[in-house]
């Protein structure tokens, strides 16, 4: 069987990569392995676009449930530095999800999407007999910039630094706390300090926040793969190394205990929330500034050096020893393992 979560790189370059469809000269930044987004020009101007599945987890209320859905959506346009501005959403909701669920994930979008300034321009909404929670839609978001002022996944260059803001593993350890806090054997306070971390999972206004402040070469958010993943993805764009220092890296309260007990590397684990930000050494105290100012947890965790390869060849030292890209993200199993014990 395959492993959960997104394919590899080894599928993607097989099979994805050379089967495309039309090759058409204004695609600026088209589909590539560990990239948030594309790029369209259109006459002239930069339209930056990008498409997730839409996650809702009744568990979490609905209102959470939603935001947190919109979030991981609109981030993935947010990090190019190009502020998400028009959201085209499909809901393929399920028979048992009621009218007055439904509205209440609706308003919780609207109204997070007009304080960022996003219209939705279109979609679908529909319920199916086979649909079941979590996973009820996509949607796709779309921001419109100027092509100079895209902050590029490839971007890090030689001498930058690396920031991070909020650290390893705080979605996953925020859900599974709050999905299955009562199969944890740790103290009630540990739990319960696990399950605030849900509270750090959005990370759309950090991205921005960072672009405007900076200078920021590249920025991506730590998700599938967690910061291991994101290091590896951010050093091969830029064919350079990354060397980090692991005790600089910020670790959340609840994270360790909930990640050592479910057997699980905090740095291979989902975190949304979370960002990777190469900054030219110019605007470092800027940047950490304006997201500290968010109330954000921000770390300066290592710097940019140049790399032995090119583009696609970059690689990722912590303290001195090689951080190879997870092949699977832990939480995809820790969470079967949870769901699996729940419904026994």
């Amino acid at each position: 069987m395959s492993d959960l979560g997104k394919i590899d790189r080894q599928f993607f370059d097989r099979q994805i990569a050379p089967n495309l469809g039309a090759d058409r000269t204004d695609v600026a930044v088209g589909p590539r392995h560990g990239v948030d987004f594309g790029v369209l020009d259109i006459g002239g101007q930069a339209l930056v676009t990008a498409t997730d599945p839409l996650s809702i987890l009744p568990a979490l209320g609905f209102e959470r449930a939603g935001r947190f859905a919109l979030d991981l959506v609109l981030a993935d346009v947010a990090v190019s530095g190009i502020a998400p501005s028009h959201l085209s959403i499909c809901f393929t909701l399920p028979e048992s999800m009621t009218d007055d669920e439904f509205a209440t994930v609706w308003e919780t979008i609207h109204a997070e999407c007009a304080d960022l300034g996003v219209a939705v321009v279109t979609g679908h909404t529909a319920r199916y007999s086979d649909s079941s929670h979590p996973w009820v839609g996509a949607a796709t978001a779309m921001g419109v910039g100027e092509h100079a002022d895209i902050v590029r996944p490839d971007g890090a260059r030689e001498g930058d630094r690396l920031l991070l803001t909020t650290g390893p593993a705080v979605e996953s350890v925020g859900l599974l706390s709050t999905l299955f806090g009562d199969q944890l054997d740790l103290p009630r306070d540990v739990v319960s300090s696990a399950q605030d971390r849900l509270e750090e999972v959005y990370c759309v206004r950090d991205a921005l926040t960072a672009a405007a402040a900076g200078p920021v070469t590249a920025m991506h958010d730590v998700t599938e793969g967690g910061l291991a993943g994101a290091l590896n993805e951010m050093a091969d764009g830029a064919g350079a190394r990354f060397a980090v220092d692991r005790e600089a890296v910020p670790m959340r309260p609840g994270v360790r205990e909930v990640c050592d007990a479910l057997e699980m590397d905090p740095w291979a684990a989902t975190s949304s929330g979370s960002l990777l930000i190469a900054v030219d050494p110019a605007g470092v105290d800027a940047v950490r500034e304006a997201l500290e100012d968010r109330g954000t947890v921000v770390a300066e965790i290592g710097r940019v050096e140049a790399g032995d390869g090119g583009a696609g060849e970059g690689d990722v030292v912590v303290d001195g020893e090689r951080l190879e890209h997870p092949n699977v993200d832990p939480s995809w199993a820790a969470y079967a393992d949870l769901a699996d014990a729940a419904s026994e």
